[in-house]
């Protein structure tokens, strides 16, 4: 099983949108994504269980955001240094 990591894809030195990948099984595949707060989208496998979370808006996200959204599916909180490559290049 894969750990949790942040990937960040810029543009013009500027983070166009970041992925939070969370634990997942090898061969793991999204089969529906759920919308959450603005610019928070959540993948999930064919049988509910959260795989990761596009963050498609990075200017917008806050470690309370991404939080509340682990909690919905009963995953621990992260700390802010999980994020903090993405504070930093916001």
């Amino acid at each position: 099983m894969r750990k949790s990591y942040l990937e960040v894809t810029f543009r013009s030195g500027k983070p166009l949108a970041a992925y939070y990948y969370l634990p997942r099984n090898v061969g793991d595949r999204s089969a529906q994504v759920k919308k959450h707060r603005a610019g928070l989208l959540v993948d999930l496998t064919a049988d509910g269980r959260p795989i990761g979370i596009e963050i498609a808006i990075p200017s917008l996200v806050t470690l309370e955001a991404v939080n509340e959204v682990l909690a919905t599916y009963g995953l621990d909180p992260i700390e802010a240094a999980e994020l903090a490559p993405l504070q930093q290049a916001a």
